[in-house]
């Protein structure tokens, strides 16, 4: 089954990148499993405090717009965020598609 694939990209707040990624993987990456997703790649720009990362659901656009709403109106989800400051300055989320290299 083809699997489609979301681009990520937060521009973190200056001083809560270590309580952001501590949170992200402990938080975040499980619960994304538990929807069904795969987080293909995660990355720190060091300099710039930009997160990158991609997460993947089997299935086509559709199937992945809908297993995303699923997940955002998750209880799980809710629980994640209760208490959190803010600590992405902004947020970039694209759908993308492989390029042969």
């Amino acid at each position: 089954m083809a699997a489609t694939t979301q681009l990520r990209r937060y521009e973190l707040v200056p001083g809560e990148r270590e309580a952001f990624l501590r949170w992200w993987q402990e938080r975040i990456v499980p619960l994304r499993k538990a929807h069904g997703f795969d987080v293909v790649f995660a990355y720190l720009v060091p300099d710039t405090d930009e997160f990158v990362w991609a997460v993947s659901h089997g299935g086509d656009a559709a199937e992945f717009e809908h297993a995303e709403g699923e997940y955002t109106r998750s209880p799980g989800r809710a629980a994640a965020f209760a208490g959190i400051p803010q600590r992405v300055k902004s947020i970039k989320v694209h759908l993308v598609q492989p390029v042969g290299a």
